[in-house]
């Protein structure tokens, strides 16, 4: 093995001896390794290192072969190549990669000795400069910003886990970069090995990034802008799909509850009390004997017609199927019979069945890597899809129970066959961190075939890189504690920043129980993040909104009408996130650059899409007053719709969540429903913010089908001289909406107001200006005279 290690330094230090021109970029070899960079966009560089000449096979998890197989122009230099964007700088002495912007400007550079190689393992060396900060990695612990820290990538079931636990349920190789010189980058290392990211904790100034085994593969995506790396990293791995629009709205768990009656219970409560409700959710004792695919018939006699029921109310339930098939030949389990004779369960070296205990007891384990298991597991659901709502895809890390490693052994045996790979056998070891995506891969893939115009709804625990494209996500089983709540606005944050726009917590905390405070305080931070869920673990109190005082039910029941009143406008930023890329929930410097370094503590703060802004107190707990600096003057209360100065102290309040709205900012809202299943009655809302680049979207469908009819309207204003402009932009898609009139109201509004012919209502105190309009399908400009 040494002499192998001493082979392979002595080849990479050997002298560069060619430059060979590749389509989309160039080859460079120094004895017998080789480094191959191309560029698939103008903006994103692969860096694919062969350190003994023979590349692996060009295959990957994450990003589809039609991507990878992207080429942009290129134009040769005598020290590498440049694009339309980036020009790409390769030392011929030491193969050092440097990757500047056409001004010149550095965007990122390997460090002296770029690659060490030690038997199967490596490690990538590349510069820190001062001043960069680093994000994204999924949803581990630890500060927001990655820089000193390090982290490794290996899907664990982490019960309980703490802030500064690592690693947990996501393995998501991509870093991002912002505050360089060049602007903002990311790093995605496609690697599925347990590999590690250490952003200059074990060696100052140093980016080092590094697996035990697998390819050297990287893909350097370029900005500048932080938003412009994020698309482009979604480009490679996918969008996050709009989900249904039921998956917005307020959700309900608890694990578990144990009977038909006690969620009709649960139901019934909700709608004595005024909460809008949308799904409720059956953890794992819906179940016979914990065993998926089944159903507790003494608990749930007739689960249909219990989903049936609680539909007709606007109501839908979300049901867990978990992975591990319970190990009970000759028993009817349909699951295990099925699965076994077809070969879709994993093995031992020795070719035997891989038995381990898990929630069923002795469990065996499907190989998500074949399609054909997979499409075995997604008609499992043939059943339970008629008429349950979504599906939730919990411990596939995997988890195992009763071994130290919470997980399978290393050497289980899987048998690829899929995709754009070459059929053959993997370890475990290489798996691992694939295994819950492609077990959420197989539920969205098994629903779409058995309902293909329905949006599948998939919750999946462990995730890799693309992940995505087949689930939402939640960070798992977290505690009920200040610190909790606070770590969860990182986790959510640095989750969209990788891809995973559809993301929620267990709001007030899944271990330990929330106090009566602690659960207010969550449920209106949670009332402004993508997946708005509720859930605890059985021995824990009764979280619902009405389990505690008429005040806290008061308060809970504030934040989470706020969440329906907005689902025009949170309904927009999900299709731009489908669209785009973009999170849905953002750090606030994501849209705002000069706010990566605030004047004040911004930790408990972001915003939800571009427009609204969430400034929740970074300690409730002190009770003292905190700072809340906007990005710039001119901001709104969302609340009361007043201008508010730039920076400001506001008070920790139970009753108040402080939420601001930019400046230039078309504001949609509705009338209050139950749920997202009831229309709506009365106008549309247009809350007009004046200021710099006013405008507003509009995107509304049935909220359920992959290829219905669709609606897009964008309004604009313009302050003048004379008052105020209001232009709709004609609209595209032949949706018809529930609405028929559109109520306006323009904030910070002072002096009178005529439009003419409609009739006006000023108030004064408000500084406010209303009225409203027959809905405007068509180009109209609406002129607001002072």
């Amino acid at each position: 093995m040494r002499m192998l290690v001493a082979l392979c330094l002595l080849l990479w230090t050997l002298p560069a001896v060619a430059q060979t021109p590749a389509s989309g970029g160039g080859e460079f070899v120094r004895g017998a390794a080789v480094l191959r960079i191309t560029a698939l966009t103008p903006e994103i560089l692969r860096v694919q290192i062969a350190p003994q000449g023979r590349f692996p096979e060009d295959a990957s998890w994450a990003i589809p072969a039609s991507v990878r197989s992207r080429r942009a122009t290129v134009t040769p230099r005598t020290d590498g190549f440049e694009t339309a964007a980036l020009v790409v700088h390769v030392d011929p002495a030491t193969l050092r990669l440097t990757v500047t912007d056409r001004a010149g400007k550095t965007i990122a550079a390997d460090a002296a000795d770029p690659l060490r190689l030690e038997g199967d393992a490596f490690t990538l060396r590349k510069a820190l400069p001062l001043g960069e900060h680093y994000f994204a990695l999924g949803d581990k612990t630890g500060p927001f910003d990655r820089r000193g820290a390090s982290y490794v990538n290996w899907n664990t079931d982490a019960f309980g886990y703490e802030g500064t636990t690592d690693p947990i349920y996501k393995s998501i190789p991509f870093a991002l970069s912002v505050g360089g010189a060049g602007g903002a980058y990311g790093l995605f290392l496609d690697n599925t090995r347990r590999s590690w990211f250490d952003f200059g904790h074990r060696e100052e100034g140093v980016l080092a990034i590094g697996a035990p085994a697998g390819p050297i593969d990287y893909y350097l995506i370029a900005g500048p802008t932080p938003a412009e790396v994020v698309r482009r990293y979604t480009d490679l791995t996918g969008k996050a799909p709009l989900p249904p629009r039921w998956a917005l709205g307020y959700q309900q768990s608890r694990y578990s509850y144990m009977s038909d009656a006690e969620v009709r219970d649960i139901a019934g409560k909700a709608r004595e009390s005024g909460i809008p409700l949308d799904v409720i959710w059956l953890d794992i004792d819906f179940q016979d004997r914990n065993r998926p695919f089944t159903t507790n018939a003494a608990a749930y006699p007739d689960l249909k017609r219990l989903a049936a029921d609680l539909r007709s109310t606007g109501i839908r339930l979300v049901a867990i199927t978990d992975l591990h098939i319970a190990a009970a030949p000759d028993q009817g389990y349909a699951p295990y019979d099925s699965g076994k004779a077809g070969g879709h369960f994993l093995t031992n070296p020795d070719g035997s069945l891989y038995v381990a205990p898990v929630w069923p007891g002795p469990a065996v384990f499907p190989d998500f890597t074949r399609a054909a298991t997979r499409a075995w597991w997604g008609g499992l659901y043939k059943g339970l899809a008629d008429g349950i709502a979504g599906f939730w895809n919990d411990m596939n890390e995997p988890a195992i129970f009763e071994t130290p490693s919470k997980t399978m052994p290393l050497d289980i045996v899987h048998r690829i066959d899929s995709d754009d790979f070459a059929p053959r056998s993997a370890s475990h070891a290489e798996i691992h961190n694939v295994y819950g995506m492609e077990n959420a891969r197989a539920t969205h893939d098994g629903l779409l075939k058995l309902q293909p115009d329905a949006r599948p709804f998939v919750m999946t625990r462990a995730a890799y890189a693309g992940a995505q494209r087949y689930a939402v996500t939640w960070t798992g089983d977290n505690s009920s504690s200040p610190e909790h709540l606070r770590l969860s606005v990182q986790q959510l944050l640095n989750l969209g920043l990788s891809g995973m726009a559809w993301s929620g917590a267990d709001v007030g905390g899944f271990v330990g129980g929330a106090s009566p405070e602690l659960l207010t305080r969550w449920v209106a931070i949670g009332a402004f993040t993508p997946i708005f869920r509720v859930h605890v673990t059985k021995d824990g109190p009764r979280t619902e909104p009405w389990a505690d005082s008429p005040e806290h039910l008061a308060i809970r029941r504030k934040f989470i009408e706020a969440r329906y009143r907005l689902l025009p406008y949170l309904y927009a930023v999900a299709e731009e996130t489908a669209r785009a890329g973009d999170p849905v929930m953002r750090p606030v410097w994501y849209d705002y650059p000069s706010q990566l370094a605030p004047a004040c503590d911004q930790s408990m703060s972001f915003t939800l899409g571009r427009d609204l802004l969430v400034a929740a107190p970074p300690r409730y707990e002190t009770g003292r007053a905190y700072d809340v600096c906007l990005p710039s003057a001119g901001w709104y209360d969302y609340w009361s719709g007043l201008p508010v100065a730039e920076k400001h102290k506001e008070m920790p309040a139970l009753d108040r969540l402080p939420v601001y709205v930019r400046p230039g900012t078309i504001l949609p809202r509705q009338p209050l429903a139950r749920s997202t299943a009831e229309v709506p009655q009365g106008p549309l809302e247009l809350h007009v913010y004046p200021g710099p680049d006013c405008h507003g979207a509009l995107y509304w469908d049935d909220g359920a089908s992959l290829h219905g009819a669709t609606l897009r309207q964008e309004i604009t204003c313009t302050v003048t001289p004379q008052g105020l402009t209001l232009d709709f932009g004609k609209r595209a898609g032949a949706y018809r909406p529930w609405w028929k009139e559109i109520a306006v109201t323009i904030h910070g509004w002072d002096g009178d107001g005529r439009v003419k012919g409609i009739r006006t209502t000023r108030d004064v105190s408000a500084r406010t200006l209303s009225f409203t309009l027959k809905d405007q399908p068509g180009a109209k400009r609406i002129e607001i005279v002072r």
